[in-house]
């Protein structure tokens, strides 16, 4: 552990200059971005197309969670070391790199712990041998989410290609305009970080330069994604219309398409696919993937770390979901028991097959799990609370402290994230990219049992899961340095 740094004597002085290099670390992190494809991290917190402050708040959160000293002045250097460098296309995380080198004793300067530290990715090459197209076949809430998230991370546009919505044509003559202003505008996650132009001559929408074809079809038969020049695409179906084999083959028969990926538990053989616990399980040959769900995603990482470090003999899962899409804005006819109650004014006692669907991808876990769900009046994060019974009696603090180096240095640090604050509500955690943060100071343990609380951003939060999980299904796989923290 480094030795804690005196307190400033001119807080506003000391601000001013770490301000000054988060906005020098700017330029630096697009340009690598921009040029290489080169991803850079704050202990899983991307800092491509991130504000002054969103830097700066990033640091912090390493301070308070990781216990050091880790500020600008550190990580500053380190960034200068790394863009000197002719690196291929890989994810870097700062944080850990920086940290890594304070503890460091060798006496090397910053330049040369870099260069040896990221010796690998000098020069590596393309993640795949030429981009790869995708087309969101519905663009509702996942839909738009995650043609964010693909705009986003086009970087150098040589790796995968949002290149088409697909949708059903609205009742308005201005269709492509009030989609356009969907994908914008957003209530609960805010506005489109970027420019979208609307080209009424070609039915596109020009989003930070990236031309994405807005195709009008009522179904898959309809559609010839080669007439558009649109070849060997993933479509990623976010309409949840078909979730069996049968249905989503439908998409495989439209020129162009190569593979689906659902954004909903699939039903009967299809893999379900939870990112960071069985995406080994993808192979090139899959046709059709499910992502899961937003639940499912949420719990399974926790389960899987609780159950590598403490055993797991049984439990129950009680989810307290925001509403969604398919409940009643005000009373009125539903085919799901309770769900045609008002949305917006009631807590939903219903059901959910998250607790079987934990099977899937955790087979050790078959029948050891019951779960439940209560749709309450928010409109997005949700929380997922775990009543588990372990395999050995342990306390508060182990579980804690277990979950923290989980949540910060393990493979599952992009499933997981970790808040220590005993202030923060739902929605401090709108714009999550983890599939949960785990709230330590909610965290009950009375000898083997554990009551664990995670909140989750069932929209964003899910929507990352679902384009890694594409990611992997492209045969996109960026290295990750630091090798070891």
């Amino acid at each position: 552990m480094t030795q804690k740094r005196p307190k400033p004597a001119d807080f506003f002085k000391d601000w001013k200059e770490r301000e000054a290099l988060a906005e020098a670390m700017i330029p630096m992190i697009g340009k690598l971005n921009r040029e290489r494809n080169v991803g850079i991290y704050m202990y899983g917190r991307n800092l491509v197309n991130r504000s002054v402050l969103s830097i700066m708040k990033a640091h912090r959160f390493v301070r308070q969670v990781e216990e050091n000293e880790l500020s600008e002045f550190e990580s500053f250097p380190v960034l200068e070391a790394i863009s000197k460098l002719d690196l291929g296309p890989v994810h870097i995380d700062l944080g850990t790199l920086t940290n890594k080198y304070m503890r460091d004793d060798r006496g090397l300067s910053v330049d040369q712990f870099v260069k040896e530290e990221l010796s690998d990715a000098e020069g590596a090459g393309k993640p795949i041998p030429k981009a790869r197209d995708v087309v969101i076949y519905g663009f509702g809430r996942i839909g738009r989410l995650v043609a964010r998230l693909l705009i986003e991370k086009a970087g150098s546009g040589d790796v995968l290609r949002l290149r088409a919505i697909v949708l059903r044509k609205g009742k308005a003559d201005n269709d492509l305009v009030k989609r356009a202003s969907l994908l914008r505008r957003d209530s609960v996650h805010g506005a489109f970080n970027g420019t979208i132009r609307v080209d009424e001559e070609t039915s596109s929408l020009i989003c930070n330069g990236n031309e994405i074809k807005v195709i009008y079809a009522n179904s898959p038969q309809e559609v010839d994604y080669t007439a558009h020049g649109i070849n060997d695409a993933i479509i990623v179906d976010s309409t949840g219309v078909w979730r069996d084999e049968a249905g989503l083959a439908q998409h495989l028969e439209s020129p162009g398409a190569a593979k689906v990926i659902l954004t909903a538990p699939g039903k009967g053989d299809i893999k379900n696919i939870v990112y960071g616990i069985n995406n080994g399980d993808i192979t090139p040959e899959d046709k059709i993937l499910s992502a899961a769900s937003c639940t499912t995603n949420a719990i399974v990482p926790v389960l899987k770390a609780m159950m590598d470090g403490f055993g797991v003999e049984h439990g129950h899962v009680e989810t307290v979901h925001a509403y969604t899409n398919d409940q009643n804005l005000i009373d009125n006819y539903h085919k799901g028991e309770r769900r045609g109650r008002a949305a917006a004014l009631n807590m939903v006692l219903t059901e959910t097959g998250a607790a079987k669907a934990v099977s899937k991808a955790l087979p050790e876990l078959k029948g050891k799990l019951t779960g439940n769900a209560i749709r309450v009046p928010t409109p997005n994060v949700s929380m997922a609370i775990l009543n588990l019974r372990l395999g050995r009696e342990t306390t508060k603090d182990e579980v804690n402290d277990y979950m923290r180096e989980v949540a910060l240095h393990s493979p599952l640090r992009q499933q997981i994230d970790y808040t220590n604050s005993p202030e923060v509500v739902s929605s401090d955690f709108v714009g999550s990219r983890r599939a949960c943060v785990y709230d330590s100071i909610a965290t009950i343990v009375d000898g083997d049992n554990a009551v664990l609380y995670c909140w989750y951003d069932n929209e964003f939060g899910y929507s990352c899961q679902v384009v890694r999980c594409l990611e992997d299904m492209a045969g996109v796989q960026y290295a990750l340095f630091p090798k070891k923290d």
